[in-house]
This record gives C-alpha cells, structure tokens and sequence, in this order.
C-alpha cells in the first residue's frame, strides 16, 4: 500500500515537469511553423513585387502612315524588301519635327522596339486595304523606356549612369503628356517566343515544349509504372530478386536528377541519335526521373486496398487477374493518379536534366510538335535570370510565377482527385 502511494506521490511530482516539457515542444513546433510561413510569405511577396510590372508592357501610340511607295512600289506588295522600320520612324519624326540631326535621332528611334516593324508588316499582310491609309498604332515600346515608366530608372542620376539620355527622357515625358503612352496588358509574354530584345520576349516556346515534354513523360511514366506496381504487388514472387528490384526502385527515386540527364544524353542522343534539345528526348529523359515515383506511388495505392476485398472476389470463383483488374486496381486508382501528377509536377519544374541534353538553347520560334527544337519553362527562367538587362529580371519573376501557377494548379488537382474518388473502409 505504502509502495503504490509512493509511486503515484512520484508520478504526481512529475507531472509538471512533463507538462512543462510538452508546452515547450509544442511552442517550438508553432515557432517553427509561424518562422516557416514567414518566409514563405516574404519570398512570394518579393516575387510578386518584382515580377506583377512584367504582365504589363508600356506601349507608344503612333499615327503610321502605310506608304505605298515604300509597301508596293510599282503598284505590287513587296513584303520581303518594304522598310516597315522606315514607316514608324517616319511617325516618329511627324511627333517631335524638331529633332535633327543623325545622332539626335537616333536617340529618338530608341524610344521604340525593332518589333514595331514586324507588328505592321503583320497588319498589311492581314489586311492589305491598309495600304495608302494613316493608321493610329500602338506599339511596342523599347526596355529601356518600360524601365523608366515602371519606375525602375532614376532621372535624377547623372546621365552617363542611366540608359536613357536627358533628351529621351524629355520625349518620353512628352509623349506620356499627350496621352500617347501608356502601359497595357503585356500579351507578348504569353503569345511570342524567346527574344534577345527583352520587351518581346516571352514563354509561349517554353510553355508549349514544357506541354509536348509532360504528353510524352505521362504517355510513357503511368502505363509503365503502373503495371510494374501491380506486378511486383500482385504477381512477382517474394524472393531476393523482387527484394532486388524493390530496392533499386526506391534508390532510383533518390538519384539526382542530373543523373538521368546524362543517361539521356548517351542513350537517347549519343546511341540512338534522337535530335537534341527536342521536347521528345526531354520527355523520355523526365519518364526515367518520374517512374521510381509513379511506382512508388501505385504500390502504396494498391497495398491501401484492404485484403478482405481480393479474399472476397477470389471466393466468388474470380481469377486473380480478374481480382486485379475489376476489383484492386479500380480502388487503388486515385491514389496511383494522385502519385502520377505529383511525379508530372515534380517534372514540370526540373531543369537540369534537360540542360544535359541541350535544351538550354536560345529558341525563337514556338515548337509545333515533338521534334521540333524547344525549351521548357524552368530552363527559359534560367536563361533569362543569366541576362543582364534589368527588364529581364521582371520577366524572370513572372515565368517564375506562372510555374508556380501551373505546379499548384496540379498539386492541387491531385488533392481533388484523392479527395473525390477516395473510399472510406
């Protein structure tokens, strides 16, 4: 009797310190939490601030007049030799008269982008009724005026410390006073390809070979992975070589994403003589990164399914193929779609992979299918984040943004998917 009270005079004298110590450790946890989300929230806010101008780009409205002399001399369209170039600095020299001088105007013709020309060599191959008619136009304007519109150059530094000259600075203002500058909704980010002029720059090539890469890496990943999880769960007899398999699957998972880059670059290029930096070899190279994760994923799905389901159809005279197929693979379902998108986002932002097999090129062009040269949207941030432009480093934090966009837009589908298909047992 004496022994059991001491014990609990001892349990009871502990107890604070026990308390203590669970209060303790539940205040680091929180701590840890709240210093985690604090830098999460800074460095999306540091994003936002620096990459939310580039979705806006600073136009300059032009009166251009489609001179036929210059677009159809002789009374026939010349497309291939017309100066379009000619036409808007003949706009912009019917704004500011005053300006002579070589040197003084070409300072002038800075304050637009070389895209301009291409823009109305687009609109008369539209619609060739513009010919012989004055057009009001708004183009693009050069970087270095977005700069300074955006607030990004200071006009009170010395004038050898900026881009833009005094007198630039002065049109600029001049024609923001008019009303004939103002910033628009930048669609050359997400409708132009890559562009050593940062004001045309944009991710619509990235994009679309990320796309191409993610069809081929799905096409190939999910059937593969998924049968090699129902074999080696279902079928594969238990001995060292399974135990083997097993293994290096789950290593595989673990192996640098380099690693497969270089088993790319001497298989698929080097040996089978596939082209470089083709969204195909980069997809075949992300379906070697994604596999280990599918099959883990699909076995963790399939061994979820209670026993009592297979014992239940095998009862009722089923086969074992047919237990698989009609009975475990339905359920184990969600969470083998779940495992897969979260592989493909895993996919969607690797780039150093894809730079092994030479994908780290300068694409202008968008690619129109598996063959064609591209790039992929983690390696397009990479090339712009090596420019030294400063309007390159707005452009970088929005191609940032959008992948963050896209790989929370499938997080978050996998979690819907998970959540509306899985059962409850």
């Amino acid at each position: 009797m004496n022994e059991s009270r001491n014990t609990l005079q001892k349990v009871e004298a502990g107890l604070p310190g026990r308390r203590r110590r669970e209060t303790m450790f539940k205040l680091a946890g929180l701590l840890a939490t709240t210093v985690g989300i604090v830098f999460l929230g800074v460095f999306f806010a540091d994003l936002i601030a620096k990459g939310s101008s580039a979705f806006v780009q600073t136009q300059v409205r032009l009166d251009v007049e489609f001179d036929a002399q210059v677009i159809a001399p002789g009374g026939e369209m010349d497309i291939a030799y017309a100066d379009f170039d000619g036409l808007v600095r003949a706009s912009l020299r019917g704004v500011f008269p005053d300006v002579s001088g070589r040197n003084e105007r070409r300072e002038l013709y800075r304050l637009v982008s070389v895209g301009a020309g291409y823009q109305l060599r687009d609109m008369i191959v539209a619609d060739p009724n513009l010919l012989g008619t004055t057009q009001a136009i708004w183009v693009p304007a050069a970087s270095t005026v977005d700069m300074y519109v955006k607030g990004n150059i200071d006009a009170s530094l010395d004038e050898s410390l900026r881009p833009l000259s005094d007198a630039q600075i002065a049109w600029v203002d001049a024609l923001r006073a008019a009303g004939n500058l103002q910033t628009q909704f930048n669609s050359a980010l997400f409708s132009n390809g890559d562009s050593r002029d940062p004001e045309l720059a944009g991710i619509r090539g990235a994009l679309m070979g990320s796309f191409y890469m993610l069809i081929v890496t799905v096409m190939l990943a999910f059937p593969i992975g998924v049968a090699a999880a129902i074999y080696l769960e279902e079928f594969a007899p238990r001995n060292r070589w399974s135990d083997l398999i097993e293994v290096n699957i789950n290593n595989l998972a673990a192996v640098p994403s380099i690693v497969f880059g270089l088993l790319g670059l001497a298989v698929f290029i080097n040996w089978v003589a596939l082209p470089r930096s083709a969204p195909l070899v980069g997809g075949l190279v992300l379906s070697l990164l994604t596999l280990p994760v599918i099959i883990i994923a699909s076995r963790a799905a399939i061994k979820a399914v209670p026993p009592s389901i297979r014992e239940a159809a095998l009862g009722l005279g089923a086969s074992q193929m047919q237990v698989v197929f009609h009975h475990v693979l339905p359920l184990a379902l969600p969470g083998m779609l779940t495992g897969t998108i979260i592989g493909m986002s895993r996919a969607l932002g690797e780039s150093a992979p894809l730079l092994m097999i030479g994908m780290v090129a300068f694409i202008v062009d968008v690619p129109g299918g598996f063959s064609d040269p591209a790039t992929a949207l983690p390696v397009q941030i990479y090339l712009w984040a090596d420019s030294p432009e400063r309007a390159f480093a707005e452009r970088t934090s929005a191609a940032i943004i959008v992948l963050l966009g896209f790989l929370l837009v499938m997080n978050l589908a996998a979690v819907i998917i998970r959540k509306r298909m899985e059962r409850k047992w």
